[in-house]
């Protein structure tokens, strides 16, 4: 039985790359997110299985967050998050309005509508008659 040898790779699925970015928990969240068409490889919609290639350009939709990279290496082995991270580069206009986006969440209070503090007995009945009521 011969081996291939173990070269340089020049291709790999986006699902694989997508997990070994660490971009999504599993490769089951990530061929979700492709088949859901919140992954744009070169401009275009792709499959799972779509061969990526150092040089591409992704785009990439996680909730409210929208990240251009551009793929700088491959990998098919999920590994530390430094690694990963050396896995791709986010374009600079990416990176100006996700974090214009993120303090804009931050000004206007989204993340923090949380109540003042949890509520007690009486408060907690009266949430259970009112959901009860529909």
């Amino acid at each position: 039985m011969s081996k291939l040898p173990a070269g340089p790779m020049t291709e790999v699925r986006v699902d694989l790359w997508l997990w070994a970015a660490r971009f999504f928990k599993t490769r089951s969240l990530a061929k979700q997110a492709i088949d859901g068409g919140k992954i744009d490889v070169n401009g275009g919609g792709c499959k799972p299985a779509k061969a990526l290639h150092v040089g591409d350009q992704l785009k990439i939709s996680r909730g409210e967050e929208r990240l251009e990279v551009d793929v700088l290496a491959l990998s098919d082995k999920r590994g530390q998050a430094s690694v990963a991270q050396a896995l791709y580069l986010e374009t600079e206009a990416s990176r100006v309005v996700r974090e214009a986006g993120k303090e804009q969440r931050r000004l206007t209070g989204a993340a923090f509508d949380h109540p003042p503090k949890r509520p007690d007995k009486h408060a907690r009945r009266d949430l259970r008659r009112m959901k009860d009521a529909r």
